[in-house]
């Protein structure tokens, strides 16, 4: 396939897109309890008009445009205000949360280097994760050359364990990690204590709020028990907030704050040493579109913290009603004690039901809710996500996997226990060269290409070990991205 040899009208073109997004995940209908973040069409259209009015602008260089400075410097006021930052709090506008804990740990390193002894040769600085802390925290371990050491979480509560993360501090601990809330139970760390173990050692502490930081203090209001978790605290560095998700700004769009100014400095990239233009960098991007920074200006405005507080009533209302009702249903087990709406459950104590087909079975009925594999002291689970657009469909779906779970109790998982047994002995050399073989047993038709019921590739990649999980996923991101071929 190559570049098209006419043109085409727009009609043309715009029919063409309808018709690759007819198999996407619907946004806005309320069936979804994954991924979509939707605050209705009113926010939606706002949005749209901002993100189009800024389409040309480039955030390369903000003195050429001054709109893109003004914007981004109001949001981050707005944010700090938010996150009970005083005016020494200082930040960026980010793409993302993972974005924005790859600058924090990138920020963390640098400024070790900068005040710390050197290491020995052959050492690398290490920072503290939680088993809970998002998956970002080891790519920017990964990118920039830090380990990452695991520390302990409670089996039944999944808070972390602070005794564990003190004992694991040593003289190349560059950074702790907390967060508010973790996004697989919903569950909050316990922020207060860490920062407390970060001012007595004198290390830097991020509290990863990318999902739950924008809507807690709301919540709070609202009377939810919600533990001091941001600048409040003592000890809290920096923190990271998502704009996309519960403040309903386009995708790209999330903040990374920090404690102080001199602190961002280590952020920051600067080259005059070449023939073209200086380039000074406060984020990873140099030249980036000014879309999702003008629609996430835009919907701050147009919603305000009025509009937030209502949607947010919503959501606490409707989180209430998720966790009792999945409490309820005979053979489910909540994990964790979950203070937003984020919820994870699996099969109770002693009770067999294959949580997978489960999530195929509401699937079938036009429900999605995300699996999640086992790892650590998590077993395999569904997650649930309350955001607006579903709150008034949360008894409906209780309503649907009440029924669907009476269905599977006491029958068998949808993969046979030799093959789980089997591929749990497989190593990540094994996922590389066996990539088709292990796709066609996860009940694969072919390269890139996975079955609507999905319970099995599930469940074999629960029983597979951590890293051959890691390999097998990279072999089918290499099949799924495979530049068409023919007409």
């Amino acid at each position: 396939m190559g570049m098209p040899k006419q043109r085409k009208s727009r009609e043309e073109v715009l029919g063409l897109l309808r018709e690759a997004k007819k198999d996407d995940l619907p946004i806005g209908d309320g069936r979804s309890f994954g991924y979509i973040y939707s605050a209705g069409e009113a926010v939606d259209e706002v949005k749209k008009a901002a993100m189009v009015a800024a389409l040309g602008a480039n955030g390369l260089d903000p003195t050429v445009w001054p709109s893109l400075r003004q914007m981004e410097n109001e949001i981050i006021a707005m944010a700090r205000e938010h996150l009970h930052g005083d005016e020494s709090v200082v930040g960026s506008f980010t793409s993302g949360g993972t974005e924005s804990l790859l600058l924090a740990v990138k920020t963390a390193r640098d400024h070790a280097r900068a005040t710390k002894p050197p290491l020995p040769a052959g050492t690398r600085p290490t920072m503290l994760l939680p088993e809970t802390a998002h998956a970002s925290f080891q790519k920017a371990a990964a990118y920039f050359d830090v380990e990452p050491v695991m520390v302990r979480v409670d089996p039944e509560t999944f808070v972390t364990d602070v005794d564990d993360m003190r004992a694991k501090i040593d003289e190349r601990t560059i950074l702790l990690v907390g967060s508010s809330p973790g996004y697989a139970h919903g569950v909050m760390d316990p922020i207060e204590a860490i920062g407390a173990l970060a001012v007595d050692r004198e290390l830097l502490f991020h509290v990863d709020g990318c999902i739950g930081a924008f809507l807690l203090p709301h919540l709070e209001r609202l009377g939810a028990e919600v533990p001091p978790f941001d600048f409040r605290v003592p000890g809290v560095t920096s923190m990271s907030m998502d704009l996309h998700k519960y403040a309903y700004a386009p995708k790209g769009s999330s903040v990374l704050l920090y404690r102080s100014a001199a602190l961002r400095h280590h952020q920051y990239f600067a080259c005059a040493a070449w023939s073209g233009y200086s380039m000074v960098n406060a984020t990873f991007q140099s030249t980036k579109s000014a879309a999702p920074l003008a629609g996430a200006w835009a919907v701050m405005h147009f919603l305000g913290d009025e509009g937030y507080l209502e949607l947010a009533e919503g959501i606490h209302r409707s989180t209430r009603e998720l966790i009792d009702g999945l409490r309820d249903i005979e053979g489910l087990r909540v994990l964790g004690d979950p203070i937003m709406g984020l919820v994870a459950v699996t099969a109770a104590e002693g009770v067999q039901l294959p949580i997978f087909r489960l999530a195929d079975a509401m699937s079938a009925r036009g429900w999605y809710v995300q699996p999640q594999l086992g790892y650590g002291s998590s077993p395999r689970n569904l997650h649930f996500q309350i955001e607006p657009s579903n709150t008034t469909k949360v008894g409906e779906m209780l309503e649907a996997l009440r029924e669907e779970t009476a269905k599977l109790l006491g029958q068998p998982d949808a993969a046979p226990a030799p093959l789980l047994q089997m591929v749990a002995t497989l190593t990540p050399e094994d996922a590389r060269t066996k990539f088709g073989e292990l796709m066609a047993m996860a009940g694969s038709g072919g390269p890139g290409d996975l079955p609507n019921a999905r319970a099995l590739v599930n469940e074999v990649m629960d029983a597979l070990p951590a890293e051959t999980r890691q390999e097998l996923l990279k072999a089918f991101m290499g099949q799924i991205y495979t530049p068409p071929t023919g007409a």
